[in-house]
């Protein structure tokens, strides 16, 4: 499959603090790839990275075939209009409505007619399992669940080959956890997009995720699929996978 992201020795550091240190990764086209690792590790940093909101200190990062470190202005506006981001709490502009938070993108980075918008308006509404009713509606107006797929509608509003998600079951119940990740899948499998995202939900990771990378130790010290990542003896990802409720999701794993 062909590379869609790649990191290549990347050095995070402020002042002398050192989050990463030579962390390497790549992301295959048409996958759903994971970004694991405890609380501190640089996970979203590292997706900032990819988002060209902050620079490494050194290293070289490859984003749909754009070498970040010697992007035009105008390259970067166009790789800007090939991803979606979906942020940990949503992000939706509060005075807007919903679908003036969808439209937000095709008004700036588009040319498209105020009725050509309202109709991709109404369609990413469907996409992301939302009832038109919803259009009108503030971000204060909507349940958690609403938010995040108000959010993804957002995301997917230029037709992105690539979707960034933060922690996008967080704060979710285990049933609107669960829904939102077939919603992940449908998406990939349907748009054939490519999907990035921080997790920590276990029954994401052992779901969702074709492949995965684990932070620790300010590097990547594990990437592949989920049985690989299970071989590791690294001390991280032995007590990320040591607990009842994995013995048990590994039982069926394994059968």
């Amino acid at each position: 499959m062909k590379s869609i992201i790649k990191m290549e020795n990347i050095v995070t550091a402020f002042g002398n603090r050192v989050i990463h240190n030579g962390v390497n990764l790549e992301v295959k086209e048409g996958e759903i790839f994971g970004i694991l690792g405890e609380s501190g590790a640089g996970k979203s940093l590292l997706i900032k990275e990819m988002l060209k909101l902050i620079e490494p200190k050194s290293g070289k990062i490859e984003v749909l075939g754009y070498d970040l470190s010697k992007i035009s202005y105008s390259q970067m506006q166009n790789l800007r209009k090939q991803w979606g981001v979906l942020f940990q709490f949503g992000a939706l502009f509060t005075s807007l409505s919903v679908a003036e938070n969808i439209a937000m993108p095709l008004k700036e980075y588009t040319k498209a007619s105020k009725d050509l918008i309202e109709k991709i308006v109404f369609q990413k509404l469907e996409i992301v399992g939302l009832p038109k009713e919803a259009a009108n509606l503030f971000p204060s107006e909507l349940s958690g669940g609403m938010i995040k797929r108000a959010s993804l509608a957002r995301a997917l509003a230029m037709d992105p080959k690539l979707l960034f998600l933060d922690e996008p079951t967080s704060g979710l119940d285990p049933i609107g956890a669960r829904a939102f990740d077939k919603l992940i899948v449908n998406l990939r499998d349907s748009l054939g997009i490519t999907v990035v995202m921080i997790t920590h939900d276990l029954d994401s990771i052992f779901s969702i995720i074709d492949e995965m990378a684990i932070l620790a130790d300010k590097k990547v010290v594990a990437q592949g699929n989920l049985e690989e990542i299970l071989s590791s003896n690294h001390p991280f990802i032995k007590r990320f996978f040591k607990n009842e409720y994995v013995k048990t999701r590994l039982v069926n794993f394994k059968t």
